[in-house]
């Protein structure tokens, strides 16, 4: 069962000469439970895909299908609601609050919802992500991979069905960027979530399920 459905979506920006195809017609569909990694270089448009599938952009045409709900028809609250309570995103720069606690910072989905956290849950997630001990601390007390460790959990906290990372590894040493990688797909397995991840790293991409390369706005390649 197709979990995510884009079909011929295009997103274009700029007028008349100035005119950027992020998006020129992509099709594409990922199946629940799946892990898709989406290589492509600067400016193909993997970040305008990303953004289509969480409702943070929206098609000129074409649909796009996330559990049977054509994000398109959302408006402005509804798309937040949709992203808070199914879809975890998770961003290469963190986007931590410092003056926040780790607790804080994991918990602030669920506080934005007036939700009050699955405690067992909780404390499995903080177990998980080796955080138990440092739940207190800020962010800046933490390594770089301690606040991806964070801005994960933080993703998982609402025990969204996707998961979207857009280069979660890109501030990231290389022994960080394994053990982020190895927790994601984890989580995913453990979560029964979908993981579609944005890289340029062919080498982290050959741990997905499948792989999809993006250029010029266009799918060119998928593989399962």
């Amino acid at each position: 069962m197709d979990i995510v459905s884009l079909h011929k979506v295009k997103k274009h920006y700029g007028q008349g000469g100035n005119v950027v195809k992020a998006l020129d017609g992509v099709s594409l569909s990922v199946g629940k439970g799946k892990f898709l990694a989406v290589l492509g270089s600067s400016g193909s448009g993997k970040t305008t895909l990303l953004n289509m599938i969480g409702g943070l952009d929206r098609p000129d045409s074409g649909s796009v299908i996330v559990e049977g709900t054509d994000m398109a028809s959302l408006n402005e609250t509804q798309a937040t609601v949709f992203r808070r309570n199914r879809i975890g995103f998770i961003q290469q720069d963190f986007n931590l609050f410092g003056t926040f606690t780790i607790l804080e910072n994991i918990l602030l989905p669920l506080t934005l919802g007036n939700s009050s956290p699955d405690k067992d849950f909780l404390e499995e997630i903080l177990a998980v992500f080796k955080l138990s001990d440092k739940k207190d601390a800020y962010p800046a007390d933490l390594s770089g991979g301690g606040q991806q460790r964070t801005a994960i959990a933080r993703a998982l906290i609402t025990k969204p069905s996707i998961i979207l990372a857009d280069e979660p590894t890109g501030n990231l040493d290389s022994r960080s960027s394994q053990n982020v990688l190895g927790l994601l797909k984890q989580s995913a397995e453990l979560y029964h979530q979908t993981l579609i991840m944005i890289t340029h790293n062919k080498e982290i991409a050959q741990l997905a399920d499948e792989i999809a390369f993006i250029e010029d706005g266009m799918i060119k390649v998928a593989l399962c």
